[in-house]
């Protein structure tokens, strides 16, 4: 498969993990919490790789939160990993992270909690060979958590399905008869959702609803180091799974990082003020580049990544939202690009490019 589930592709650390897992569990998990933790924050000890590169205590909130009777929402911009991270704790708590909703503006309360073969609705009637059941039914049933991906996209109306199974833990099927008309939730049952803080089509979700979750913030990663350190996991990790073997050298990592740095803030190290574009210039877009450049060389050049792959790539990402953010990056490329190039051949790479933002 092009992408396999994170229960998938981190099989055997799932494994260790489990062999290793010690301490009281709560009901429905495959998982301590302690082990759900080190799933996402890295134990070296027992091989397992860190995939979250961020605020490790929000990390530990989450795993309370996801213990509780409320559901967790992870808010923040986006590309700060949280679908990654809703993948991830659904993977180490449930074994399955594929019970998910993907919200949008068309999202219906069928597609989240059931709907019917109509084929067998009107040969047989309404019953439980006839129900096709929906993640959020598939949850309860199994005790599993639901994940609702992009849940402020989905019109409110919609999202408040969501508050009468989150309080009573149970969800009604009036068409069946008694004991299929009530779906009880089964212990390890919760509710993880995602939203964006900035997207378009978003939604204010009701008090109600607001009630029944813990809001958590993602944030983009700050620490440069830590970024360097998981562009350069994150983009290896693919280009092995692509069968690609160029990879980005420390150089071009630190470029990369300091471009997506000094776009975001809005300031360089050495105190340059530079406009913001409204694109994205989140972690997830920089290994995205940094990804399309090593691809670019490979099959287009002669495999050595250089600051002309990373600046193609760069100026598609800043100007797909706005085609104003060009006059924000020529004059990034006039102010920073070009002093740096008089003294680092990787930036005098990056600004051989500047003619393409002219087109």
């Amino acid at each position: 498969m092009l992408r396999a589930p994170a229960e998938i592709t981190y099989a055997d650390e799932l494994a260790a993990l489990a062999a290793a897992d010690q301490g009281p569990r709560p009901a429905g998990w495959r998982l301590t919490p302690r082990a759900v933790r080190a799933f996402v924050v890295g134990d070296p000890a027992l091989g397992v790789s860190r995939k979250f590169y961020g605020d490790d205590p929000l990390v530990d909130r989450c795993v309370v939160t996801l213990m509780s009777n409320r559901g967790l929402l992870l808010v923040g911009e986006p590309g700060t990993a949280k679908s990654m991270l809703s993948e991830l704790f659904a993977a180490a708590i449930s074994g399955d992270s594929t019970c998910t909703i993907q919200g949008s503006s068309g999202t219906t309360d069928d597609q989240i909690t059931y709907s019917w073969n109509y084929a067998l609705l009107l040969a047989e009637g309404p019953t439980p060979r006839a129900l096709v059941r929906g993640p959020l039914h598939q949850a309860l049933a199994r005790g599993a958590v639901c994940r609702f991906e992009e849940v402020t996209r989905v019109q409110p109306e919609i999202q408040d399905v969501l508050i009468g199974v989150m309080s009573d833990k149970l969800l009604h099927v009036p068409e069946l008869d008694d004991p299929d008309s009530v779906v009880f939730a089964a212990p390890g049952f919760n509710v993880l959702a995602t939203a964006n803080l900035r997207d378009r089509g978003v939604h204010e979700m009701s008090s109600a609803l607001k009630r029944r979750f813990n809001f958590e913030t993602v944030r983009p990663i700050r620490d440069r180091d830590l970024e360097r350190r998981l562009i350069s996991e994150q983009t290896d990790g693919m280009l092995a799974h692509a069968d690609v073997d160029t990879r980005l050298g420390p150089d071009v990592v630190d470029l990369l990082v300091t471009a997506f740095h000094d776009l975001r803030e809005g300031v360089t190290e050495d105190g340059i003020q530079v406009e913001r574009p409204t694109a994205v210039m989140s972690s997830a877009e920089a290994v995205s580049v940094g990804y399309a450049a090593a691809l670019d060389a490979h099959y287009f050049g002669d495999g050595a990544v250089g600051g002309q792959h990373i600046a193609r790539q760069l100026i598609g990402t800043v100007l797909k939202d706005n085609s104003d953010d060009g006059a924000k990056l020529r004059h990034y490329f006039d102010v920073v690009v070009k002093p740096r190039a008089r003294r680092d051949k990787v930036w005098k790479a990056v600004l051989q490019t500047r003619p393409e933002l002219e087109r």
